[in-house]
């Protein structure tokens, strides 16, 4: 017997549905993830692992949690969305909004963005059609793992300076072959530290300390933490390319984590002081990869990645605001962007924020 179309259309649906379904049930059984309460303290870095799980890092609470946001496809594929403090600010019901960082999901296209307004802090989805919802994260599929030797809470002086170390204790993180890879401020002398951690969780791990030369300040340090940066195969050996404030680009072997207490970086660029990278990504475009990052003082960069196994390293001093090392442009077009991540393969979305007005989320071609 033929049945209506509506009986099959309905049918159809509830087979999406549960195949949703399975597939969030399915994620966090296989990853280890509970249902429960995830109580965020702080706004921290954004990453997503497979099975569109999203990592979220809780500088406050020296945390990161795994957690299965159940998320479904989108209507369309590029994002114009204005206005977005405002929309955000109405999702949350809550006003003062500063957006820490943006993931978007690579299984749905959609963005999810770190929040904090006050003492409160979140996670709000956004999909292309500009609807805004907050992640609801009383009670949702989540594990966590956390920091061994994160500093302690408290304002501590450093030189001239007076500030809480904790608050940098993750500054950014991300998901390659299995592990997490977690910067960000340890306690002890040399706090600069790239923490790992296998996933699903299984064991916390101390970290390694990483040194570096700081082209600007001519003089080697490991008292800065990573502010951003990108795992990244250089000459074909697995890597971190990271990004530190005033603003030297060190390459940093992931093999050597495994084996060393102190990892010494090489710093194969300076793209200038006065400046704080605030997102990278790599992309590939007509055959060669590049580095695209977003900076606080500098507009975005894209920077080449040619010959960078075989680059000079950088050992004397670079003054006056000066750079030197891998090649770069400055993207003149792309003004007042804070955040950005990769769309798909032609296409990364930025959040901007204007010097006046409102911020806003789009989709722009990669340079």
């Amino acid at each position: 017997m033929r049945r209506p179309l509506k009986f099959f259309t309905l049918t159809l649906l509830s087979v999406c549905l549960l195949s949703s379904q399975s597939a969030g049930v399915h994620a966090a059984e296989l990853y280890g993830l509970k249902r429960g309460p995830v109580e965020l303290q702080s706004g921290g870095p954004l990453a997503f692992g497979p099975s569109g799980i999203l990592f979220i890092g809780d500088p406050k609470a020296a945390k990161v949690y795994a957690v299965n946001t159940e998320d479904e496809k989108g209507k369309g594929n590029s994002f114009d969305v204005s206005n977005l403090n405002g929309k955000i600010s109405s999702a949350l019901d809550s006003d003062g909004i500063n957006v820490v960082d943006l993931a978007v999901n690579p299984e749905t296209g959609n963005a999810f963005l770190s929040i904090t307004s006050g003492a409160k802090s979140g996670i709000v989805r956004v999909t292309p059609d500009g609807t805004v919802a907050p992640l609801n994260l009383d009670k949702i599929a989540n594990a966590s793992v956390s920091l061994p030797n994160a500093p302690e809470d408290k304002v501590v002086q450093r030189g001239r300076r007076k500030s809480n170390p904790r608050s940098n204790s993750i500054t950014d993180l991300a998901y390659t072959a299995g592990r997490i890879l977690v910067a960000g401020l340890a306690t002890g002398d040399a706090p600069s530290s790239v923490r790992e951690f296998d996933f699903p969780f299984t064991k916390a791990a101390n970290g390694f300390r990483v040194e570096i030369f700081h082209a600007a300040h001519g003089r080697s340090e490991d008292y800065a933490p990573i502010q951003t940066f990108v795992p990244f195969n250089i000459g074909g050996e697995p890597s971190l390319l990271a990004g530190y404030t005033c603003t030297p680009l060190v390459k940093i072997p992931i093999k050597k984590l495994a084996s060393e207490d102190m990892v010494q970086g090489t710093t194969i660029a300076e793209l200038g002081n006065r400046n704080r990278p605030l997102d990278m990504i790599v992309y590939n475009q007509h055959g060669k990869a590049f580095v695209l990052m977003a900076n606080s003082a500098r507009g975005v960069m894209k920077i080449s990645t040619d010959n960078m196994e075989n680059a000079k390293p950088l050992t004397e001093r670079v003054s006056n605001g000066g750079v030197a090392g891998q090649s770069y442009e400055t993207i003149d077009e792309l003004t007042g962007v804070v955040q950005l991540d990769k769309l798909d393969d032609a296409h990364a979305l930025v959040v901007i924020q204007p010097e006046t007005g409102s911020m806003s989320l789009k989709s722009i071609d990669l340079p």
